[in-house]
């Protein structure tokens, strides 16, 4: 498997999307924004019960350069105010997927919550990745830390 390095020579990342009739470009809501809000293409309102989840399509289709992936991350409102978040976080969308950008969404609030056309309801945030060569070994090498696991740095 072959991987294409991706040249910028002007600064900028080409994203390109398929959007569906209605559908909207993921948009970036401050000059500061690491993620571009994207929204819900609904027919009509889908309402998540508490502890339940839907996926939740953006009509959008993507195409990331190779040696990129489009993560797909709660919106920190969503949360706070709702206790809507995106269950699979962060979701990843690889460079060669073609499909529509759905958006698994869970509601960990206390009252319904619905979703209608057009709402924000989640970020894309487009990320460099590498692709590492794995390999099988009898040893790993030692460190302070050693197989310490959760919890085993402390809290203070």
């Amino acid at each position: 498997m072959e991987q294409r390095p991706v040249t910028i020579t002007d600064g900028s990342i080409r994203v390109r999307f398929v959007l569906k009739g209605g559908a909207s470009l993921p948009e970036y809501q401050t000059a500061g924004s690491a993620g571009a809000d994207v929204r819900a293409y609904l027919s009509e309102p889908v309402t998540l019960e508490p502890m339940a989840r839907q996926l939740i399509p953006t009509g959008l289709s993507v195409e990331l350069p190779v040696g990129f992936e489009l993560q797909v991350r709660p919106r920190s409102g969503l949360a706070l105010k709702h206790g809507v978040t995106v269950l699979n976080t962060p979701g990843t969308v690889d460079s060669d997927y073609r499909g529509e950008l759905c958006v698994l969404l869970i509601n960990l609030g206390t009252e319904p919550f619905t979703v209608k056309h057009g709402d924000r309801i989640a970020q894309a945030v487009i990320a460099p990745v590498v692709q590492a060569c794995f390999t099988a070994v009898d040893s790993l090498s030692e460190t302070g830390r050693g197989i310490g696991g959760y919890g085993s740095t402390g809290i203070a």
